[in-house]
């Protein structure tokens, strides 16, 4: 709970007061109260009352409730009410000419200004504590969705720097060799680059748009290595307004390349399946394994970013034969 005292806080009792204050002095107007009443009364009502409700939601229950010393807690807040609202029922007695021999003595006094103070703090108590308790709650929110937004950009950085350093390489041969193609490859690079700049604050993108950057990848993974690997992309469904995590499909395809290689000239085929609800990897196994390099943020990176993005999990089969991973399609306005 925020303990700090803030305008709206103030605006709050103010509009409170004013409203109880009215119609108090329309019964002080009814019984005929004297002018000092009016006068007096109201400001000492004022103090006691945003004593006693300061005094508990920013001292007494932050230090001792949460302390567990709930024992202090009792006594001190029952001293606090008698003797706050003890000064505000002395000073109304005395303003309304009253006879002393019928105020309250002893243990009746304090039970009458426990009850009494209760009573009058109960509204106003209640109306700052919830309205501190909803600050609350909006900032736990807000702290949890910066932080969720802080995990994600994270995880999209950890692009591995193999890809761009591998990419050179191939950039470099290709130069000498096939100088339209090597135009072609730089274009492609620049395309796939430009994308993840413009993205990468992007939580998610339209799956159109990461088919495209899907096939600009593809297309540097033939270059560098020809036909050791097959690629092909089935739509079943349209892609229009379905969005997948940003570079999701790209992480797959790394990931593909990363654990698959071909061995006596058979290629390692990928089949990108587009569903209504879900995008559907599957790639052939190769006998052969691979070292351990790192080509990009991974499968288990691509499910932590899934766990803050949506209830939805990513699915994996794995046989002798074939690797699938099947991502769920986000849909940002739903189907009635």
């Amino acid at each position: 709970m925020n303990k700090k005292i803030n305008k709206s806080d103030i605006l709050l009792m103010v509009v409170y007061f004013i409203v109880s204050f009215s119609l108090q002095g329309r019964e002080y107007y009814k019984n005929d109260s004297m002018l000092r009443e009016y006068l007096i009364d109201f400001p000492v009502d004022l103090i006691t009352i945003c004593g006693i409700i300061f005094l508990f939601v920013f001292w007494l229950i932050p230090k001792f409730v949460k302390e567990k010393k709930y024992v202090l807690f009792a006594f001190l807040g029952i001293l606090i009410l008698v003797v706050l609202t003890g000064i505000q029922n002395v000073v109304g007695f005395w303003t309304g000419d009253n006879d002393w021999s019928k105020f309250p003595k002893g243990l009746d006094f304090v039970i009458e200004m426990i009850d009494r103070g209760s009573l009058q703090t109960a509204f106003p108590f209640a109306l700052l504590l919830t309205k501190k308790f909803y600050e609350g709650q909006n900032q736990l929110l807000k702290f949890e969705k910066q932080q969720k937004e802080n995990e994600l950009k994270l995880l999209r950085s950890q692009i591995d720097p193999h890809f761009l350093f591998n990419n050179l390489n191939t950039l470099d041969s290709l130069i000498d060799s096939d100088t339209q193609r090597a135009k072609e490859y730089i274009n492609r690079l620049s395309l796939i680059y430009r994308y993840l700049i413009k993205t990468k604050d992007a939580e998610v993108m339209e799956l159109s748009e990461e088919i495209q950057l899907a096939e600009n990848y593809m297309f540097l993974i033939k270059t560098r290595f020809g036909n050791d690997y097959d690629f092909n992309i089935e739509k079943e469904t349209t892609i229009n307004d379905k969005f997948i995590p940003t570079g999701a499909i790209q992480a797959l395809l790394e990931n593909v390349v990363k654990h698959n290689k071909p061995s006596a000239g058979v290629s390692i085929k990928t089949v990108i399946c587009v569903e209504e609800n879900a995008l559907k990897v599957s790639n052939t196994k190769s006998s052969i394994i691979p070292k351990n390099e790192s080509f990009g943020i991974g499968i288990d990176n691509l499910k932590a970013r899934y766990k803050l993005l949506s209830d939805k999990e990513v699915i994996i089969i794995n046989t002798d034969k074939e690797f699938t991973v099947s991502i769920p399609v986000i849909k940002l306005i739903e189907d009635n």
